[in-house]
C-alpha cells in the first residue's frame, strides 16, 4: 500500500516519497511525515539471515513506495559499498555487558554516513522520476558530522550543488579539517559567526524565502536539504535499528521477540526518532533512552513536558549534540498531538516567538516509550576512561554521553523496581578518531600537549585500531574552503555562490 507524506503544519495535499525527498522541507516550513507507519512484513527470524543491504531494502521499500524494486535496490547497492571498512556495514561490539552498534565505519567515520551515503542516489532517482529539470541545491547546517558526510555524498554529483554552513568555533578540529578540505566544484563550506542553532535557523529562513525560491526557479535551481529534516535522511536511519536487533538475534544474544532497551546520543532528535519509528514498525524495543550532554534541553523536556531553549548555549566535547532547537522533535510533537497540524503549528509558533512551549498531559502520555538522561562533561570523560580501563574499548565523546546516560537509566530503573531489559543496545555515532583530543585527554591529561594527528597515532597504538582512511586523507590536505560570514549574511553567500 502506498505511503504518502504530509506537512506537520498544515492540512495540505499529500505528496509521494520521491516528492518529499526532493522538496526537503514543506512549503509551509513544516516537516514531511508519513501518513502512517508501516509494519515490518518479514519476520525477525528472516531478517536475522539478511545482510545490511537486504535489511535496508526490506525497511525502505515500506516507506519509499513510489520507488520501484530496481530503483531502490540500485540506490542501496551504490550506497553501501566498499566505502565502508567492515563487511557488516554496522558491526556490534560487546563491552561491559552492553552492546554498542557502531555506525561510524563509512567514509567520514560518523553515523551520518549511514543515511547520507544513500541520499544523493535517492534524490537523483527522485528527480528523474518526477521529470525535474532544475539543478538541485543542497542547503545544510551542520553541528559537525552532517556537513562532511553530505559533502562526501554530493561532491561531483551531476545536477547538484551543495552549500554547508557550520559554527566556526563549534566543531572539533578534525571535523573542521574534514569539511574545509573537501574538493569539488559544486561544493561550498562556510563557517558562520554563531552556533549551530543560528546556522539551522538561518537555513530554514532561506528555505522559506518565497522570493528567493522564485528567483532560483527562473535561473534553473531548486533547494533541497541533506539535514535529517529531509525524510530521505530519516528513513535510512530506521534500517540500522532493525539490522542491529536482527544481528543480536542471529548471534544468539537475544531470543526472537525479546525486548531490548535502546540508548541514543541525541541533539537534533532525528536518530532517536528513527528508533521510535522502528519500534512502531514492530521492532521489540521497550525503552528509548534519550541521552543529552550539558545542553540538556531534551532531558528537561522529557522530565517536565516543557521545551525551553531560553538557556545558556554550552560548547562541549560532544559538539554534534550542542543543539538547543531539536528540529526533528517537531515530527514527534505532531504524532503525539494526534497528527493534528494545527496543534503542532501553534506550539512551533510559540517556540519561535517565546523560545518555549508546553505540551498537555495527554500528549506526554504519548511519550511513555521515552526517558531522558544526561551526562556532564566530567561524567563523559569518566565514562571513556572507565570503559577503556574495564575492557579496553575506546569510544568517542558522543557515545560516552549515551553510555553514561544508560548507566544512570539502569541504576534508576533497578532502584524503582522497574527492571530494565536484560539486553541493551547503545548507538555509537562516531569514531573516537574524530575527537582524538577529548578522548585521549579523558584517558590521561598528558595527551593534551600533543598535536591532533599525533594523538590519532597514539590512539591507534593504544587501541590496536588502524588510523581510519578519513583521518589519513586530511593530514596534509590543503584547505579549499576558508569563507566565513555573519548569520545575517547567509542568504547573500547563497546568492553569490549561485550567481543570482
Amino acid at each position: 500500500m502506498e505511503i504518502l507524506y504530509r506537512s506537520t503544519r498544515t492540512e495540505g495535499s499529500a505528496v509521494t516519497a520521491s516528492q518529499a525527498i526532493l522538496q526537503g522541507l514543506a512549503d509551509d516550513g513544516g516537516l514531511f511525515v508519513p501518513e502512517r507507519i508501516p509494519a515490518l512484513d518479514v519476520s525477525l527470524g528472516r531478517l536475522a539471515q539478511m545482510d545490511y543491504r537486504q535489511t535496508a531494502y526490506e525497511v525502505m521499500k515500506l516507506f519509499l513506495t513510489d520507488f520501484t524494486r530496481e530503483e531502490l535496490t540500485a540506490c542501496i547497492e551504490s550506497a553501501y559499498d566498499s566505502k565502508f571498512d567492515t563487511e557488516e556495514i554496522a558491526p556490534i561490539r560487546e563491552a561491559d555487558g552492553v552492546f554498542y552498534l557502531e555506525l561510524f565505519h563509512g567514509a567520514t567515520i560518523a553515523f551520518k554516513d549511514m543515511a547520507l551515503s544513500i541520499l544523493p542516489h535517492l534524490m537523483i532517482t527522485a528527480a528523474r522520476k518526477n521529470r525535474m529539470q532544475e539543478e538541485i541545491v543542497i542547503l545544510t547546517a551542520t553541528s559537525g558530522d552532517t556537513g562532511k558526510a553530505a559533502l562526501a555524498g554530493f561532491a561531483g554529483v551531476k545536477g547538484t550543488k551543495i552549500i554547508v554552513f557550520y559554527p566556526k568555533n563549534g566543531v572539533s578540529p578534525i571535523q573542521e579539517k574534514q569539511m574545509v578540505t573537501q574538493k569539488g566544484d559544486n561544493t561550498l563550506v562556510v563557517g558562520i559567526h554563531g552556533n549551530f542553532d543560528d546556522a539551522q535557523t538561518g537555513v530554514k529562513k532561506i528555505f522559506s524565502d518565497q522570493a528567493l525560491r522564485e528567483e532560483m526557479a527562473r535561473k534553473g535551481f531548486r533547494f533541497s536539504s541533506a539535514n535529517s529534516i529531509n525524510i530521505g535522511r530519516l528513513v535510512p536511519q530506521i534500517c540500522y535499528y532493525v539490522y542491529g536487533y536482527a544481528r543480536l538475534l542471529a548471534q544468539g544474544k537475544i531470543a526472537e521477540g525479546e525486548q531490548i532497551d535502546v540508548t541514543v546520543p541525541t541533539g537534533n532528535f532525528g536518530n532517536i526518532l528513527a528508533a521510535y519509528y522502528a519500534k512502531q514498525m514492530g521492532l521489540p524495543i521497550r525503552r528509548l533512552i534519550c541521552a543529552s550532554n550539558e545542553n540538556k534541553v531534551l532531558y528537561d523536556f522529557f522530565r517536565t513536558g516543557t521545551y525551553d531553549r531560553n538557556r545558556e548555549f554550552v560548547l562541549t566535547q560532544s559538539p554534534s549534540m550542542d543543539i538547543l532547537i531539536s528540529s526533528n522533535l517537531e515530527r514527534m510533537i505532531y504524532h503525539i498531538a494526534g497528527d493534528d497540524p494545527r496543534v503542532n503549528r501553534d506550539l512551533m509558533e510559540q517556540l519561535n516567538s517565546r523560545g518555549a512551549y508546553g505540551i498537555t498531559p495527554q500528549m506526554r502520555e504519548g511519550l511513555r516509550d521515552f526517558c531522558g538522561f544526561y551526562a556532564s562533561e566530567e561524567e563523559t570523560s569518566a565514562e571513556i576512561r572507565r570503559l577503556y580501563e574495564t575492557c579496553g574499548y575506546v569510544m568517542d565523546t558522543h557515545t560516552a554521553v549515551a553510555s553514561a546516560a544508560y548507566r544512570k537509566f539502569w541504576n534508576q530503573a533497578r532502584e524503582s523496581g522497574d527492571e530494565p531489559c536484560k539486553k541493551a543496545l547503545i548507538v555509537s555515532t562516531a569514531s573516537p578518531f574524530k575527537f582524538t583530543r577529548s578522548v585521549m585527554k579523558a584517558l590521561d591529561p598528558k595527551y593534551d600537549a600533543m598535536g591532533d594527528f599525533e594523538l590519532a597515532d597514539e590512539l591507534s597504538a593504544l587501541s590496536g585500531v588502524k588510523v581510519p582512511k578519513a583521518i589519513e586523507e586530511i593530514r596534509s590536505a590543503p584547505v579549499v574552503h576558508d569563507r566565513q560570514c555573519d548569520v545575517a549574511d547567509m542568504k547573500h553567500v547563497v546568492r553569490d555562490f549561485l550567481h543570482l
